[in-house]
């Protein structure tokens, strides 16, 4: 299990990684003029660099192991935040998420695989829930900590700090991770094009593309300026804000968990929790202009109710042989942070178009509309995905 324990506390640092921009967007647009396409920019080149190297990274664990694959990929992650400290405008930025993206990318899936060839099928939503909920802690840490630590010693210095934590993760991955055997694969049935022609899993796919974009692009971006612009808040404001938010996240991913057991389905608890927060996405377009309270509210219950990320995991590793571990986790995990990303380049032009056109309360509406849209086509793909008993 200390394997699983390294993972785990790594997965801290991928989650603050995805997350902290939507508190450095102030004063990274007032001490380098990085505007909010800009960041939105940053933030979906973080998800689709993560998303791509999924597809080296499935193939590394199933032939290299977790170890390997982890720890030389986290170097990555050490030269982008280098870089993010040294930068001296957006394309800095935007490069040194790139390679943030690249250095987190195998950390979860790594300690997934782990999961996948330890322990029965049944088990495997709860503790990937577990994990993943203590990985959230990160974006805890990526909020009002962050915006303290911020205004206390600079930007600049956090990064360089954080340069050297992931270091340090890296060397503890090396030492402390111990692979697991190999699992036989039967003769000509190994590669990621037999997923892939797995009719059974498209509807997965299309679910994990839009499901978990709404919780991720708020929290990780969009709720900075979103706040900022129609509601006035602060730097420490935004902080406290996405920090409930954070909570709200852990808390839903933890409450995800056992559900599948406890009610004998892969299928009918993620597809209840995506949309209800289809809805609550409505109820924040209806209401953006309205209450700061209600808002901060609503994006609340769209951390918690979109949190189910591990179920669907849950469900396509289910349809998933244990040769083909690696690279089932990773595709599945291709599809969500790169939908993600592209979510998130697609929703910073929906907002630029509809702020050219309208006020900041209606430009912020029309994305929030959009999000809840994309979950509804998302939704109505997985109602023909085939659902599994879990006991």
């Amino acid at each position: 299990m200390s394997a699983i324990v390294v993972l785990a506390i790594t997965y801290v640092l991928s989650q603050f990684f995805r997350s902290f921009l939507a508190v450095l967007a102030p004063v990274l647009s007032a001490d380098l003029g990085v505007g909010e396409a800009a960041l939105a920019t940053a933030s979906g080149v973080w998800f689709i660099a993560f998303a791509l190297m999924q597809f080296p990274v499935g193939w590394s664990l199933d032939r290299y192991g977790p170890r390997r694959t982890t720890s030389l990929l986290l170097l990555a992650a050490v030269a982008g935040a280098i870089l993010f400290s040294l930068a001296q405008g957006p394309a800095a930025i935007v490069t040194a998420m790139a390679l943030i993206g690249i250095g987190c990318s195998a950390v979860l899936m790594a300690a997934f695989y782990i999961l996948a060839r330890r322990f029965p099928p049944r088990r495997f939503a709860m503790f990937a829930s577990w994990i993943v909920a203590f990985g959230l802690s990160g974006g805890v840490l990526g909020s009002a900590p962050l915006a303290l630590a911020t205004e206390t010693y600079g930007w600049r210095a956090v990064m360089a700090a954080l340069a050297g934590i992931t270091l340090a993760a890296a060397l503890a991955v090396e030492a402390l991770v111990r692979d697991p055997p190999a699992a036989s694969a039967p003769g000509g049935s190994g590669s990621l094009l037999t997923l892939l022609k797995t009719r059974q899993l498209w509807p997965l796919m299309a679910i994990a593309f839009v499901a978990y974009a709404p919780a991720a692009n708020l929290r990780g971006l969009w709720a900075g300026p979103f706040l900022a612009d129609v509601h006035g808040y602060d730097i420490e404001s935004i902080g406290r804000a996405t920090f409930v938010m954070a909570i709200a996240l852990i808390l839903g991913t933890i409450t995800y968990g056992p559900l599948d057991v406890l009610f004998n389905t892969r299928k009918r608890v993620p597809f209840v929790g995506i949309m209800l927060t289809g809805s609550i996405l409505a109820c924040l377009a209806a209401t953006s202009g309205g209450s700061a309270t209600v808002a901060v509210i609503l994006m609340t219950g769209v951390t918690f109710f979109g949190a189910g990320y591990a179920l669907i995991m849950a469900h396509a590793r289910a349809m998933v042989p244990a040769h083909l571990i690696g690279r089932g986790v990773t595709l599945m995990n291709f599809f969500s942070i790169g939908g993600a990303g592209v979510i998130q380049f697609l929703s910073g032009g929906v907002f630029a178009t509809a702020a050219a056109r309208t006020s900041p309360e209606n430009a912020y509406a029309i994305l929030f509309g959009f999000y809840a849209l994309l979950l509804a086509g998302g939704l109505t793909a997985y109602s023909f995905s085939r659902d599994m008993r879990t006991r």
